[in-house]
């Protein structure tokens, strides 16, 4: 892959809705499908929903505040999974006066303006699933690349699921939550080496059972193709962070892929759960956090999502990450 100039991923932070509960609890109230015995089976224990009161978007301004912004940014790209995360309007202003500007209040512009950052131009992508964070840090780097005056883009991800809904997809526990990160024209941080998508609209309304069987086809390819832009094998990979989905499908996936299972970190997973768009960025500050990182060492991040859409970036830690 030609690149223009290196780009590097720096601050890292992420926020979960603000109810905590257990397996066995969402199973009490009626939020899962499979039984709680067996979601507990592939690693889950907890997940986070929010209460009445907090929205997607407050949890993209808590994931946020955990950065430092306050010498600004170029843009901000911010993701949904979810198309009702996509506008911070008021659904009953509308219905009381049929004014469709009451849905095109977006999120990125009241991020823009809370946090100051005046400057900044916005991009909202809605259509890439779970993998909407991957795909911000590619946009980020083209971004990068191709302005020569920009140096920082804020990336976020934010999602929440609506009142009554099932927190479960394709047997996996889902939490409300977020992820924000910089992507800088600068070092230190870890530098985005390549990035890879795949996208079959043909699945876009797949089943848990087809979205599942098609798990272990594609993610294999999507690796293939990605190290293949980066010059790379999987030999050259020191970490796989991955979403946190089924810990014995990715144990599977390690052998499919040629990795030591014990270099798949998904250590948020019990915890966590499967955050959305957010788990690449939580698995991959709880590596950090854990001091695992050494300089050189390459990191692929692999997520797949409805779409279906699966994406790889592959990430090489420098000198004086912090």
């Amino acid at each position: 892959m030609l690149r223009v100039k290196s780009t590097y991923l720096q601050d890292l932070a992420f926020s979960l809705g603000a109810i905590g509960g257990s397996v066995k609890d969402a199973e009490r109230e009626g939020l899962l499908r499979s039984s709680a015995d067996d979601l507990a089976a592939a690693g889950f224990d907890r997940h986070h929903r929010c209460p009445p009161d907090e929205t997607a978007y407050d949890l993209a301004r808590a994931a946020v505040t955990g950065l430092d912004v306050a010498d600004g940014v170029d843009a901000i790209i911010y993701s949904t999974c979810l198309p009702g995360n996509g506008s911070v309007g008021d659904p009953a202003a509308f219905a009381a006066d049929r004014d469709v500007k009451h849905l095109m209040e977006f999120p990125a512009s009241r991020l823009q303006a809370d946090f100051g950052l005046g400057s900044a131009v916005v991009f909202g992508l809605s259509q890439q699933g779970c993998t909407g964070m991957l795909g911000a840090l590619r946009l980020a780097d083209a971004l990068l690349a191709r302005e020569s005056g920009w140096s920082r883009v804020l990336c976020v991800a934010a999602d929440r699921f609506p009142a009554d809904a099932v927190y479960e997809q394709s047997y996996n526990l889902i939490s409300d939550g977020a992820a924000a990160c910089v992507v800088s024209a600068a070092p230190p941080g870890l530098r985005l080496v390549a990035a890879h998508q795949i996208t079959n609209g043909g699945l876009h309304a797949a089943t848990d059972d087809e979205s599942v069987g098609t798990f272990f086809s594609y993610v294999p390819r999507l690796v293939r193709d990605c190290l293949s832009r980066a010059g790379l094998t999987i030999g050259d990979i020191d970490w796989v962070v991955p979403q946190n989905t089924n810990h014995n499908a990715w144990q599977i996936l390690a052998r499919l892929l040629g990795v030591d299972p014990s270099k798949v970190w998904q250590k948020s997973l019990p915890e966590t759960a499967h955050a959305i768009s957010a788990d690449n960025i939580i698995n991959l500050k709880s590596l950090r956090n854990a001091g695992r990182i050494r300089p050189g060492e390459r990191i692929l991040l692999v997520m797949a999502g409805h779409g279906l859409n699966w994406q790889a970036v592959v990430l090489e830690a420098t000198e004086g990450l912090a």
